[in-house]
C-alpha cells in the first residue's frame, strides 16, 4: 500500500452524489468537516500489470499533490475481482471520505460499490462501469465511439474491404464489450470481415500468442484491430517474429495513446494509428474535491478522444 499525504483547504463537507440521493448523505445528517481535518481517499486499481493503469495511478497521485490534506490509499487487486471486492469493503470499514475504483469486472464489483454508496461514502467509478446506479459518478471516455471511429478509420484505410483480426480486451469488462460493439457499428455496410478474434484480457503476451495463431491459419491479414496498444504491439511483434515481412503490410490499430507507448509506436512506424483513452485520474481527484465541498457533480463525465496517425502524431493527434 502506498500513502500520499496531501492538503485541501478546510471544506464544508456535505456529501452530495450526482443525483443528491439520500443514501449519499452522512448518516447523522451533520457535516463531517473539522478544522485541520485530513481527508482519506481509497483508490482500488484492478491491476497494475498494464502501463495504462500505472499511468492512471500516477495521474491520481500527481493531481492529489495540489491538495495537501488529501491522503490517497492505493490498492492493487492484481487482476482478481475477489481481492478488489475486499479492498472496497476494507475502505468501508476504515470509513474513508471517498472511494475511487477502476473495476476489473462490472458484475462482481457492483455489490461492494453499492455497499459503500449506501454507507454514505462517495464512489467515483473510473474507466470501467458497474451495473445499476449505486455510485456517485462514472468517469470515462466513450468506448463505443472510440470503437466506431476505429471501424470507420479502417473502412477508409482499406477501401471498404479487408480481412481483420480483432484482439479484444477482457470481454467481461464494459470497455471490451463497448469497443467491440462500436467497431461493429463502424464497419457495418462494408466488406470488412473479422476472420479471427480472441479475448486477450488487455495483456500483450496473450495478444502475441493469439496473433501467432492467426498468422499460422490465415495467409492474408489486412489489419489488426486491438482493444489496447499493448495488444496491438504484441500482434506486431508476432508478425515480425514470423519472419515473412508481414509486419510491414498489416495495419495495426490500437487504443490508449499513452505518450511512451501507443503514441511512440505510431512515431516509430509500428502502429498505423492509436486512439486516445484518457486515464481520468486528474478528473477523478477534481470530482472528489467538488463532492467534498458539497457541490453536485454529473452522474457521468465523458472524456474526449483523439486519433494519432503518422500525419497527426507530431501535432498532438486529431480530436474526434
Amino acid at each position: 500500500m502506498r500513502r500520499l499525504a496531501v492538503a485541501v483547504p478546510v471544506l464544508a463537507l456535505v456529501l452530495a452524489g450526482c443525483q443528491a440521493k439520500k443514501a449519499a448523505s452522512p448518516p447523522d445528517g451533520k457535516p463531517r468537516t473539522e478544522a485541520g481535518k485530513k481527508y482519506v481517499i481509497g483508490m482500488s486499481q484492478c491491476n497494475r500489470g498494464e502501463p495504462w493503469r500505472v499511468q492512471m495511478d500516477t495521474d491520481i497521485e500527481e493531481a492529489a499533490k495540489a491538495h495537501p490534506e488529501f491522503t490517497v490509499l492505493f490498492k492493487d487487486a492484481q487482476n482478481k475481482s475477489e481481492m478488489q471486492q475486499s479492498h472496497v469493503r476494507e475502505f468501508i470499514q476504515q470509513k474513508v471520505d471517498a472511494i475511487i475504483i477502476s473495476p476489473k469486472e462490472a458484475r462482481p464489483l457492483t455489490k461492494p460499490v453499492a455497499e459503500a454508496y449506501d454507507a454514505g461514502i462517495p464512489v467515483i467509478v473510473l474507466d470501467r462501469k458497474i451495473e445499476g446506479d449505486k455510485y456517485t459518478c462514472f468517469i470515462g471516455a466513450d468506448n463505443v465511439k472510440i470503437g466506431r471511429e476505429a471501424g470507420k478509420y479502417l473502412v477508409e484505410l482499406l477501401g471498404g474491404k479487408g480481412e481483420i483480426v480483432e484482439l479484444k480486451g477482457l470481454m467481461t469488462s464494459t470497455p471490451g464489450q463497448e469497443r467491440h460493439n462500436g467497431f461493429m457499428e463502424g464497419i457495418a455496410g462494408s466488406n470488412i470481415k473479422i476472420i479471427f478474434d480472441a479475448d486477450c484480457q488487455w495483456l500483450e503476451p496473450n495478444a502475441q500468442r493469439e496473433m501467432k495463431s492467426a498468422l499460422s491459419r490465415f495467409p492474408k491479414i489486412d489489419a489488426v484491430y486491438a482493444h489496447n496498444d499493448p495488444s496491438a504491439h504484441g500482434a506486431y511483434l508476432a508478425a515480425r517474429q514470423e519472419g515473412k515481412g508481414r509486419e510491414k503490410t498489416i495495419k495495426f490499430i490500437g487504443i490508449d495513446a499513452l505518450p511512451h507507448e501507443g503514441v511512440r509506436y505510431v512515431k516509430d512506424g509500428l502502429l498505423t494509428a492509436t486512439f486516445q483513452y484518457p486515464t481520468g485520474g486528474k478528473e477523478a481527484i477534481e470530482t472528489v474535491l467538488k463532492i467534498l465541498k458539497g457541490e453536485t457533480v454529473e452522474k457521468t463525465i465523458t472524456l474526449g478522444t483523439r486519433i494519432f496517425t503518422a500525419d497527426t502524431v507530431a501535432s498532438g493527434g486529431k480530436e474526434l
